[in-house]
Parts: structure tokens; sequence; C-alpha cells
């Protein structure tokens, strides 16, 4: 496939640096304001979006990103919204690579063959499907690789060799590695582990290597930038729009504020990591 997703890949390479992946939940905390926040995102630094679909039963979410999805939820937010978010957002922005998070469930209930229809009209160019193995890419993954959508996959740190060529197989977009062994939020790994793994990766697959999970600050965003192709961002900036609900826990104008702000940073952090390890 050559799409946004490749593009931007080949864009950021050709730059010399790696990029910024954000990840920002539909209808948290209204359904507005996610709109708000996620239409800021790219000129804020984003490179590459995840828009999370929330779900009832998040296995892989810590409580920060648990307690969005709930908001979310609570707000109204269902799938079908989540992809009209993401036609506003496509009107305004043909460039940005757009990828959906979330769970197979959803789309089962929505119905496999609509979603992708409905996800290449409104301009998704993938998707991050946490609870599809690779033992059941006949269910979705194949489908919408055929459709031409990324399916982009998660690699843990437990993922041995023996499993990983299973895993990369159908992988598409990029690869997203999990730098810890948890959920969401948690701890970031050392930048020798983080190291490690994207080579190990890189040995196996020639798609750009995203890293997640645990990284909070510009400074760990660039140390992710220096060994990676891209770092990812998620609880963190769900965390800067919750700290900016009101006493009731709705929306103020700090919450778009504080999401654009941390992601400007975090992107100045990414922006310059190999131009500081150059020199």
């Amino acid at each position: 496939m050559s799409g946004r997703i490749e593009r931007r890949f080949a864009a950021l390479a050709k730059e010399g640096r790696a990029g910024l992946v954000t990840f920002t939940m539909m209808g948290d905390p209204d359904i507005e304001t996610s709109y708000a926040i996620l239409e800021g995102l790219a000129e804020a630094g984003a490179d590459v979006i995840e828009i999370g679909s929330p779900f009832t039963d998040p296995m892989a979410d810590g409580p920060v990103i648990q307690r969005a999805g709930q908001r979310a939820l609570r707000a109204g937010i269902t799938l079908g919204k989540s992809l009209e978010l993401a036609r506003r957002f496509r009107a305004q922005d043909d460039t940005t690579p757009l990828v959906l998070m979330g769970y197979y469930n959803p789309i089962y209930i929505y119905g496999v063959e609509r979603f992708l229809n409905d996800a290449l009209e409104v301009g998704l160019d993938g998707m991050i499907v946490v609870d599809l193995p690779p033992e059941e890419d006949a269910e979705l993954c194949r489908p919408a690789l055929d459709a031409g959508l990324s399916f982009v996959r998660l690699v843990a740190p437990t993922t041995d060799e023996a499993r990983l060529p299973a895993v990369l197989t159908n992988t598409s977009g990029f690869v997203y590695y999990i730098s810890i062994t948890g959920i969401t939020g948690a701890a970031g790994a050392t930048t020798a582990a983080t190291q490690e793994a994207v080579d190990r990766l890189r040995r196996h697959t020639a798609l750009p290597v995203a890293v997640g999970f645990g990284i909070k600050t510009p400074e760990q965003a660039a140390e992710v930038a220096r060994v990676a192709d891209a770092a990812v961002v998620g609880s963190a900036l769900i965390s800067a729009i919750e700290e900016a609900l009101d006493a009731d826990g709705g929306a103020t104008a700090a919450c778009r504020d504080n999401a654009l702000a941390l992601v400007r940073a975090l992107g100045e952090g990414v922006r310059a990591a190999r131009q500081e390890a150059a020199s």
C-alpha cells in the first residue's frame, strides 16, 4: 500500500527525524470538545493521529484511558459517531494519517463490511485492534488489507522470536512496539531496552517502528525519537485533558489548550532529538 501513513513516514525519513503519534479518545470529555482537540493536533505537532473508539471492557487500557472511555460513553459517543468525527477532520486535513484504535466487539456489532466501507469513505488510513491476535486475521485484518486499510499490529517485550513472524505477517503501515509489559500509562522502558527492541524488530521488518506506553514528557519522547521511527503518546495527553475538567467533570476551554500545549512541547522534543544527538 502507498497511502497517507506510508507517505508520512517517508517524509519523516527524508527530513531525518522521527515522528510524533498522538492518541486522543473520541467523545472525551464530550463530543465537540474531543473534535476541537482532534482538529488542532496536526498543527500542534502530531505527525500521525490515533483516534480512540471507547469500549466497555478495555482490557489493555490503564486507569487514565479507561476513565476517558467512560466519559466518552456517557457523552453518547459510538463507533459511528467516531467515524463522523474522522470525516469532519478529513474535510479540513487531507494529509495527516488517521488510525482508529479500539476493540473488535464494536466493529463486529457494527458489521465488518459496513465498517470497512465507512472507514474508507470517511478517510481513515488504518486501525489498531488490540484484542485480535494473528490467529483471527480472517475476521478483520485480511479484509481490511484487501480494502486498502492498514492494520497496525502491537508487539510486546514478551513477543519472542518464534511468535514475531506470525505477528508481523499481515502488519502494515507501521509496527507499534509496546515498550513495557502491562497497561497504558505505566512507567516507560529504559532507552537501552528500547534500542535493543527496535533493532530486533528492524531485523524482521522494513516497516517503521513506533514506540509507546509510558511516554509522558518531551524528554522521554526525545529519548524514544533518537532510536525509533516515532514516539506514541496517549495517557499523558488524556491526563492533560482530565486535569482541566471542571468540578462536575465537564469540559472547559483549558481541556483543548492543555492538550495542544503538551503536543507542541512533545513535538519540539521529538523534532530536536536527532539534531541534539548529532551535535
